[in-house]
């Protein structure tokens, strides 16, 4: 799937109007002044003889532009482009925003997405105008101004937790991007914050609307205690970085901010921590374009306006996900809720802080002592958990979701209804729908939608590409009812199958 082209009058007319919806899917250059800045920018629309347009900011710094220090263009929220795009660009910006050039190098970011180093750089100059290195770099300086402006830390401190090498590479990165010094950049703030000690406390923009509260609700629903806690306007949980344990809460605030208060075992795990909890909100979506698309159709503009900004919840580890995924099928929330505690409880490790998810090496060894049900699951779970460990099935947010989709379906116990689930909440595809899942097919009827399978994935092939969007309403529009265990259309002879998700509910 390509992301939609925009020309050049369409972008021109954006930054004319200074249309905020646009901002972070695109940079403005301007070569009169030699500046880049965010569509929205207030600062008198250049003449279009003087611009150029690029894809990424990292672009506009290789071709010797430096940020607005009026509009600050890195501080717009990612570009919806890394989740609705599926090709090798796209995964390339997921991977480098979870922190593998900084941990691996430009050599170990193409080969997990399966290209020489040399063909890797010479595509994404294509598609993006900048190499990996630069992209990295562009993304290094966008978590220190972040962090620059917005919290207290020592600029040493900032400059490790960007996942700059050492403190004068980020002054120089700083200077060259930002036009001014770390310490200039960091005066020009608006207030100053009050931290918890140990804690890093951040605020994540996002494109409104922003159905916070439908977050919330879905994870408090979920949420393995020990691990994770959340209420209706809060969120928390205890995950695992390369660098060691690390926690993190996200909270809306009564000026509808999203407020993110985090601790990282090494300070090289905040970038890629964020980028996490980017993922798990759904923050980069543009739901604007995803409200005016399916509100188009007379059967969802009633849901659209019921939920504006609805989210896809995304994920904070995709190996837990496919256990919690495997292990809610054919249960109810609450099921698995308590099967997820009780494995958890057994071979979680425990920190000073709090619980981690077992290991998958964890559950490979011990899982058949502590999980329960069918013989085949059981079975099916510990496969999966052993493959994981040992590297013979890979799952991370870079992969390519066909080949992911196929390596899933290869697994005994994993049917299609996993395997999309699995890709909607580990990738963010949002273009997903699960077809088998009665909770769903029930909000469909409830929607005036056809409820068996066949019709209804004909009818939402005028959703795409916002098929998962239309998965949430539709979970959101079924009926409530007494959540019971039923089967969905996951079924294959050698496996266990997925729980068709009683209404409202859908597990993990």
């Amino acid at each position: 799937m390509s992301f939609p082209v925009i020309d050049f009058d369409e972008r021109y007319r954006a930054i004319s109007a200074r249309d905020t919806r646009f901002d972070g899917q695109f940079v403005t250059a301007v070569r009169s002044t030699g500046i880049y800045c965010r569509p929205s920018c207030p600062a008198r629309t250049p003449k279009p003889e003087n611009v150029t347009f690029y894809p990424t900011s990292a672009a506009a710094h290789e071709a010797g532009f430096r940020a607005c220090k009026r509009c600050l263009p890195e501080a717009a929220p990612g570009s919806p482009a890394w989740d609705l795009r599926s090709d090798v660009a796209a995964r390339a910006m997921r991977l480098i925003a979870s922190g593998v050039v900084e941990r691996e190098g430009v050599s170990g970011l193409a080969t997990r997405l399966g290209y020489s180093t040399r063909h890797l750089t010479r595509v994404l100059s294509t598609e993006l105008g900048a190499g990996p290195l630069a992209l990295a770099r562009a993304h290094r300086a966008h978590t220190a101004r972040m962090l620059l402006v917005g919290t207290d830390m020592p600029i040493s401190d900032v400059a490790f937790s960007a996942g700059f090498a050492s403190i004068r590479q980020c002054n120089d990165t700083i200077r060259e991007v930002f036009g001014l010094t770390p310490g200039e950049l960091r005066a020009r703030r608006r207030s100053h914050t009050t931290t918890a000690p140990g804690a890093i406390d951040l605020v994540l923009p996002y494109r409104g609307p922003l159905d916070a509260g439908g977050i919330f609700d879905w994870m408090a629903a979920r949420a393995v205690s020990g691990v994770e806690e959340a209420t209706t306007t809060s969120f928390s949980r205890h995950l695992r970085m390369p660098g060691g344990p690390a926690w993190f809460q996200v909270r809306q605030d009564d000026s509808q901010r999203l407020q993110l208060r985090a601790r990282v075992s090494q300070l090289g795990d905040l970038a890629p921590l964020v980028s996490t909890v980017r993922r798990i909100f759904d923050l980069d979506a543009d739901p604007l374009a995803v409200d005016d698309a399916l509100s188009a159709h007379p059967e969802l503009a009633p849901l659209v306006a019921r939920t504006p900004g609805i989210r896809v919840p995304g994920s904070a580890d995709p190996h837990e996900m496919l256990i919690r995924a495997m292990i809610g099928q054919q249960i109810t929330v609450v099921a698995a809720r308590t099967a997820l505690t009780a494995l958890t409880d057994a071979l979680g490790e425990r920190t000073e802080h709090g619980v981690l998810f077992p290991t998958m090496s964890a559950i490979a060894d011990h899982g058949a002592d502590v999980l329960r049900g069918p013989a085949a699951r059981i079975r099916a779970l510990i496969g999966a958990a052993a493959a994981l460990a040992d590297g013979s099935l890979t799952l991370t947010v870079g992969d390519d979701g066909a080949e992911q989709r196929a390596a899933l379906l290869a697994m005994p116990g994993i049917g299609p209804w996993t395997a999309d689930y699995v890709r909607m909440r580990v990738l963010g595809d949002p273009d997903i729908l699960l077809p088998g899942d009665v909770a769903l097919r029930a909000g469909a009827a409830a929607s005036g939608l056809p409820a068996d399978p066949t019709p209804l994935v004909a009818w939402a092939e005028r959703a795409a590409p916002w098929r998962s969007y239309l998965s949430a309403h539709l979970w959101r529009a079924a009926p409530v009812r007494t959540p019971r265990a039923r089967r969905t259309a996951d079924a294959a002879p050698h496996t266990s199958t997925p729980r068709a998700l009683a209404p409202k509910e859908i597990s993990s």
